[in-house]
């Protein structure tokens, strides 16, 4: 992305939710295989030409799947709206493919399945999709932004779904970290729903602020199906600088919210095992 902020960077601070891979996650049980085309890994790189959606898979499948098959639900970047059309589960309008009326380029139409499962009516194994440049393009418009003459180019909106998608990956993989707690009780976790809430700062995310640290330019909570019950976790969104050449750009802070006694618990665990790790790190230094 080089050494300077690109209209990418730009626009994905202020619209895109945050994200920072560790390291390529392996795909979900059941989850459609991944073809050549257009390949992406979750933390890193893109190879030529890729359809803007992660992980990757064979652009006419995946398009014939969305068509053809089952309804999926979209990841766009859901945000609040008061419209009675708004789909509940991810706060978004009905997805448009179209172009805008002013549209300076085309953008593809292309959708990306995540690696994400999403609860079903029937219990199938589906996985949430990501929207296409042309869907982001157009939900960027409905929230009020306005392109301008040589504001964007293609590989910038290009490399915005990257991110997009980027964050999202390393938000459920996060998820998965504390949903390991209960790994005996539910093996198979699942994303209900989720919604945005930039504008209602977490508790934490206060406190921190308080403390004099920046507060997060983004907030989700996400409804995780623990095998029938459901755990609200908050996800917040920091400014992690330049976006690297693996699209990783924010620093998140996932935890389940403290809504329940059994949240308040594992949160507990963490922190002590948290604690425990650092102590043990230093007694180390020390005795070596």
């Amino acid at each position: 992305m080089g050494n300077t902020v690109s209209a990418a960077e730009l626009i994905a601070t202020n619209i895109v939710h945050a994200e920072a891979a560790a390291a390529a996650p392996a795909l979900p049980k059941g989850h459609p295989p991944i073809g050549d085309a257009g390949k992406m890994s979750y933390g890193g790189g893109a190879a030529a030409n890729p359809p803007p959606e992660c992980p990757m898979h064979n652009k006419d499948r995946a398009a014939a799947a969305v068509q053809k098959e089952k309804p999926v639900l979209v990841s766009e970047c859901p945000v609040k709206h008061d419209d009675s059309d708004i789909n509940p589960l991810n706060m978004m309008p009905p997805m448009n493919q179209n172009p805008a009326p002013d549209q300076p380029f085309a953008l593809p139409k292309d959708r990306q399945v995540s690696s994400i499962p999403k609860v079903t009516e029937d219990g199938r194994q589906e996985f949430w999709v990501y929207p296409s440049q042309q869907m982001f393009w157009n939900a960027m418009l409905r929230k009020g932004w306005r392109w301008q003459k040589d504001d964007l180019k293609p590989k910038d909106m290009d490399d915005i779904i990257k991110i997009h998608n980027a964050n999202n990956e390393q938000a459920w993989q996060e998820v998965l970290k504390w949903e390991a707690l209960h790994a005996r009780e539910c093996g198979n976790p699942k994303l209900k729903s989720f919604g945005g809430k930039a504008t209602e700062y977490s508790p934490r995310a206060r406190f921190r602020s308080w403390l004099g640290y920046e507060l997060p330019f983004d907030r989700h909570d996400w409804i995780v199906d623990r095998c029938g019950k459901d755990v609200r976790y908050i996800i917040d969104y920091y400014d992690g600088g330049m976006v690297d050449d693996k699209y990783k750009f924010a620093l998140l802070d996932v935890r389940p919210a403290m809504d329940s006694p059994e949240n308040v618990w594992d949160r507990m665990k963490v922190c002590y095992m948290r604690w425990k790790f650092q102590l043990e790190s230093k007694v180390k230094e020390l005795t070596n």
